[in-house]
């Protein structure tokens, strides 16, 4: 039995029935939505008997003269060796080149095949061998492409189904899960906040079919759109480019494959897509680079972010301003400032809360303990494993969290944020050293902390996105974390002195606090074992305990002091009765989450839910509107939780604030700010006063070429002027508050 189904028509239908008629409306041709699409505002006639001479003596065949219309300023000259079918449309060719980089073409039509297009002013189409249902703007370059085509149920890339498909035929987005549970439908402009939603809520079902209906009210079922190429856009050198919609000024050279997407590109952001490249249902946002070798299926890729050398990014979301390279990520949805390099470096089923690095060797999800693949991964911000990491689903991380190199054997929650974990394999335990990042190495937190705002290239910046390391999320796992020391340490002093008995927990706690808080040099002597991190029979050890609580203690109360200047600042406060009476009475502290990299107060995600059940919001713009306002009251939230965090951690009743505990809380500041400075300092002068480092050079002249001096660079000189200029503005307050 025949495979192949070949069908037989009239050479006189190619061109024309793009829309079958069962699919138009009723009194409308099959060039109705092209006919809206094209907004180039040219006014084309036919033509003349002169030109058709021309154009027949340039080699040019068409089936039907009478269907080619052209603008006043057509010059026929600039047309050689093509065929035309169907109803064709062409803007001004005017006797001149275009130039782009290298690249020196002569405007015109030259060597192609033309099937019912439109084209704007000064294009360059040279050696397209099958040019059918597109729309092209002023000075677009395309050359030596094999096919540019649309078909008349194109989607671009979006998660909808054109009049008389089926559903079976819908494009899925199965992130965060392999098993598709938490599939959503990718459309353009979908954010991260967007994707996390609906792929995190699956047991609210109205929710769901709110976020379905969204996204069909999108989008037009009408079959017969054409793909569109904005101006000044240059493809040279591709195969097959299939469904695609282009934005203006992009740029693309020797792709295999694009099909079924949406390329976003514009004064916003350049989109480019380089040699090798076969890229397929997806949605790629503006200011996107794509280049050599670069495999996606089922994506969407948002502003700014980069796939390079051969990157694998399967059924998966891209936050803003990230970058993957070289290696293979499925199934997972990541927030912005993703940065992932190496080749051997493997991320799936995973949730990825953004300002994260997978280091190379690292394989986050290749291991599930269930009878099928469902297993996930969950990693808040800064989430850095580091090399040949091998984690078991289900795992769970803080904020800030780093894995020292190892095949970790079980699953594992690690609820301390800025914690170092490793696997001690010679005496089969995990050890967790919390603070890590604060004691070793405030340079790199520092420097990405800082590094993320000034990458962060979006224009239209809908989410506002926090990528300060101590921010409401950092600072409410602190609290958490306090608490579960003080816990830990009442049980392992109650355990060594064998006084357990039928303690209740808080019992524990009060034990655990007073020898936390009284400096108490017996918790260094104590074997300080974790309970739930692990999915494991094999002990847990915290190490640093003590300096660890004290410094969570220091960085909460810095972080509240930091909110009660700003508020200072604000309300523009000169006297300690002034200030008393502006503080809020009884603040709390509220709970956070991380929509999309975008923190907003828990509330405030609930009540985005209801207003959508509710029908109050109506759309993913309603949705997106929400987050722009949720950001525009983020720095008052932020300062009420700030000082809620203040008056929690020092025990104070901010109404009754005196002088004294306001110098003191400005000294702390100071001195808390000095030690995070000279942190940065000697965390990067490590690398110079390292032996093993040095020998690679002969002088010390040629390893200042090489790396540069370390008194010239220029982010410790920024952090030390910041540390001037915060001295002097609190010694100027603490004046003030006498």
């Amino acid at each position: 039995m025949s495979q192949n189904i070949i069908k037989r028509s009239s050479l006189r239908s190619i061109g024309y029935d793009f829309v079958p008629s069962v699919f138009l409306p009723k009194g409308k041709d099959e060039y109705y939505l092209r006919n809206m699409q094209n907004k180039s505002g040219i006014e084309y006639r036919r033509l003349n008997a002169y030109e058709i001479e021309v154009l027949v003596r340039n080699g040019n065949t068409s089936d039907d003269w009478n269907n080619i219309l052209v603008s006043d300023a057509f010059n026929a000259e600039l047309v050689k060796n093509c065929k035309f079918y169907g109803w064709v449309r062409i803007g001004k060719l005017e006797s001149y080149c275009l130039e782009f980089s290298d690249l020196k073409v002569p405007v015109g039509l030259y060597n192609s095949t033309i099937i019912s297009c439109d084209f704007g002013d000064n294009v360059v189409v040279n050696n397209v061998n099958h040019l059918s249902h597109y729309i092209l703007g002023n000075e677009v370059m395309l050359i030596n492409i094999n096919e540019l085509a649309t078909t008349n149920h194109a989607k671009f890339g979006n998660g909808i189904l054109k009049e008389g498909e089926d559903e079976a035929v819908r494009i899925w987005m199965e992130i965060c899960n392999e098993n598709g549970g938490r599939s959503v439908i990718p459309f353009n402009g979908m954010e991260a906040g967007d994707a996390y939603l609906w792929s995190k809520y699956r047991d609210d079902d109205t929710l769901l079919q709110r976020f379905r209906e969204f996204t069909e009210q999108k989008f037009n079922t009408k079959r017969g759109y054409y793909g569109k190429i904005g101006d000044r856009t240059v493809i040279k050198n591709c195969s097959i480019i299939k469904d695609v919609w282009i934005g203006s000024d992009a740029y693309i050279k020797g792709a295999n494959k694009l099909k079924n997407l949406t390329i976003n590109s514009g004064p916003e952001g350049r989109t480019q897509i380089g040699e090798g490249c076969e890229i397929v249902n997806g949605i790629i946002g503006s200011g996107c680079r794509i280049f050599y070798g670069v495999k996606a299926v089922r994506f969407i890729m948002a502003s700014h972010s980069q796939l390079k050398y051969g990157a694998r990014l399967i059924n998966s979301y891209l936050g803003n301003n990230a970058t993957i390279s070289c290696c293979e990520v499925l199934n997972t949805l990541i927030f912005p400032a993703h940065e992932q390099h190496h080749n051997n470096s493997f991320l799936c089923a995973a949730l990825i809360m953004g300002q994260s690095n997978i280091a190379a060797g690292a394989t986050i999800g290749s291991n599930h303990n269930s009878r099928s693949p469902d297993g996930e991964i969950i990693a808040g911000r800064g989430f850095w494993p580091g090399l040949c990491v091998s984690l078991k689903h289900n795992s769970r991380f803080a904020s800030y969290t780093i894995l020292a190199k190892g095949d970790y054997p079980a699953e594992l929650d690690i609820p301390f944020p800025f914690a170092l974990v490793s696997n001690d394999v010679t005496h089969n335990r995990l050890i967790v050293m919390p603070c890590y990042w604060f004691m070793y190495n405030m340079y790199a937190l520092a420097r990405n902390s800082w590094k993320y705002v000034d990458r962060d290239k979006r224009v239209e910046r809908v989410q506002h996105l926090e990528y300060d390391y101590l921010a409401p999320d950092t600072i409410n796992e602190i609290f958490t974390s306090i608490r579960l020391l003080e816990l830990f340490t009442g049980k392992s002093y109650h355990a060594k002195h064998k006084t357990s008995g039928r303690k209740k927990e808080e019992d524990h706690i009060a034990v655990g606090r007073e020898l936390l808080q009284s400096h108490n040099e017996i918790v260094n002597e104590l074997e300080i074992l974790a309970e739930g991190f692990e999915y494991s029979k094999r002990p847990v050890i915290l190490t640093k305990v003590l300096r660890t609580y004290h410094l969570y203690r220091e960085l909460v109360q810095y972080y509240g002091t930091l909110q009660l200047l700003q508020f200072i600042g604000e309300k523009a406060t000169t006297t300690l009765d002034a200030l008393q009476a502006a503080l809020p009475a009884k603040p709390e502290r509220d709970q956070w989450l991380n929509i999309g990299g975008q923190l907003m107060p828990e509330e405030d995600v609930q009540l985005l839910k209801a207003r959508i059940k509710e029908n109050k919001i109506k759309s993913w713009d309603g949705v997106h509107t929400y987050y722009e306002e949720g950001g525009k009251k983020y720095a008052a939230q932020k300062q009420k939780h700030g000082l809620a965090s203040l008056a929690e951690i020092a025990g104070i009743n901010l109404r009754r604030i005196d002088s004294e505990t306001v110098q003191q809380l400005l000294d702390a500041a100071i001195a808390t700010k000095e030690w995070m400075t000279l942190g940065i300092y000697e965390a990067r002068a490590k690398d110079y006063k390292n032996p093993f480092r040095k020998m690679v050079y002969d002088t010390q002249a040629e390893m200042n070429k090489v790396i540069g001096k370390l008194e010239d660079n220029g982010f410790i000189k920024q952090q030390e002027a910041e540390l001037a200029d915060f001295k002097k503005k609190l010694n100027s307050l603490k004046k003030k508050f006498k």
